[in-house]
């Protein structure tokens, strides 16, 4: 049990006084909170889509109103012209992630990317066709995968090799990662690893993956989904070949939101990798001739297809604004790692005969969010579920038998975890 909060005589109002400590505890406020009836909702669903920045609406108004205003010509007028609208997120995001700011780029979605990296970074030969993932997946991953081996006329039945779980909760340690590269090594064409566990929350040491992928001779990449905006990353430090992710969970850039990419910078100047182009990945100083030759630009930009998605983009440019207003990523790791634990406590303390915890214990080995698997098996967690939303509280649910709960630093509360286990306990009480 996590000793950080010790329990008091009155403890909801522990959890008040926790958020009247909270030096963000303003940061709520430039976040819609959904509301059920005249309440706010306690909205633990951040893991799956993040709330809607108030300055989203401003941002976007802009760009109405310069279509509205200017109509083409908006692509070049200053102040905020649409030819470069991508690279208004650039830096910002590069820091986010820990890279290079022409390392990065706003574009597509993330399947999208992630078949379009997989281009460039699984080539597959008849000695190392195979590609390495985590057993259970995001679906995303596995059908990519699949169907890239199927493409190049691989068998995903030998060639997608999965690394299983050391136990029940789901958990991979790295061990288990390590041993797995060293077997399969000389098949390896591709290791492609979560940041962060979308079903157990595990969060992975990314940096060793890549060192123990590259030693055995496989490129390295990592779906960043559950990790951009929750995670401290280091991806330039880490060697990776490339990352992608969405902007729509931790990043609160709203739903469906355009994703995001990461290409190593040994690869920025590496014409002749392998990709599938488009005219907006032809350097900007030549793009407009029309020629036939594609001339990629420098870094990640010479990923893209199409220009940016402008209405699309603009939620980004605010959520990232919040982001650096308050100090960056790890200023919000700071809150979440507490409120991670006031939760893990009350849980323990309350719920031990209710709920299993499934995600990790160790704080460096997890997000925000905390899996939560419901004893007594799926119809007694699923009439768990659809109580708590029935009043307002709303996390989500994975099958079979788990709950997600992901306290967002940039919104959620102390008084939040607590309400969740009160509503809980009472559930338990009345059964």
């Amino acid at each position: 049990m996590n000793d950080e909060f010790p329990h008091g005589r009155f403890p909801r109002e522990q959890a008040l006084q926790l958020d009247a400590a909270d030096p963000l505890r303003a940061l709520r406020d430039q976040f819609l909170i959904p509301k059920r009836g005249a309440h706010e909702q306690i909205y633990l669903c951040g893991n799956s889509l993040g709330l809607q920045p108030r300055a989203a609406r401003t941002v976007v108004q802009e760009a109405l109103d310069k279509w509205a205003n200017e109509a083409v010509e908006g692509h070049f007028t200053p102040p905020v012209q649409w030819l470069d609208y991508h690279a208004l997120v650039r830096d910002a995001l590069a820091r986010v992630v820990g890279a290079q700011p022409h390392e990065v780029v706003a574009m597509n979605t993330l399947s999208v990317n992630l078949h379009l990296l997989m281009v460039s970074f699984y080539r597959p030969t008849q000695a190392r066709s195979a590609i390495l993932v985590e057993a259970g997946s995001f679906p995303t991953d596995r059908y990519a995968v699949e169907s890239q081996i199927r493409f190049h006329g691989f068998d995903p039945a030998t060639d997608l090799i999965e690394v299983q779980p050391d136990d029940e909760t789901g958990i991979v340690s790295m061990a288990t990662i390590a041993s797995a590269i060293e077997r399969h090594g000389p098949r390896l064409a591709l290791v492609l690893w979560p940041g962060v566990q979308y079903r157990t929350g595990q969060a992975f040491d990314l940096q060793e993956i890549a060192r123990l992928a590259r030693a055995a001779g496989a490129n390295v990449g990592f779906d960043l989904a559950h990790s951009v905006g929750n995670i401290p990353l280091q991806l330039h430090a880490s060697g990776a070949d490339f990352a992608v992710w969405c902007h729509y969970k931790y990043l609160n850039a709203g739903p469906g939101a355009v994703g995001g990419a990461f290409v190593h910078e040994r690869h920025a100047r590496d014409a002749t990798l392998p990709r599938f182009a488009g005219w907006w990945g032809h350097e900007q100083a030549t793009r407009f001739r029309m020629g036939a030759e594609f001339v990629p630009s420098i870094g990640a930009d010479g990923w893209q297809l199409s220009n940016p998605p402008v209405l699309a983009l603009a939620p980004l440019r605010a959520s990232l604004e919040v982001i650096d207003n308050v100090g960056g990523i790890a200023t919000l790791r700071a809150k979440a790692e507490k409120l991670g634990a006031y939760l893990e406590q009350l849980i323990d303390a309350r719920l031990n005969d209710t709920l299993q915890i499934l995600t990790p214990r160790n704080a460096a080995q997890r997000g925000c969010q905390l899996s939560l698997r419901v004893l007594g098996g799926r119809e007694r967690g699923r009439a768990l579920f659809e109580h708590l939303e029935s009043i307002g509280i709303v996390g989500d649910w994975r099958e079979p038998d788990v709950i997600r709960i992901a306290p967002t630093p940039a919104y959620n509360r102390f008084a939040d975890c607590f309400d969740f286990v009160e509503a809980v306990a009472a559930w338990r009480a009345a059964q």
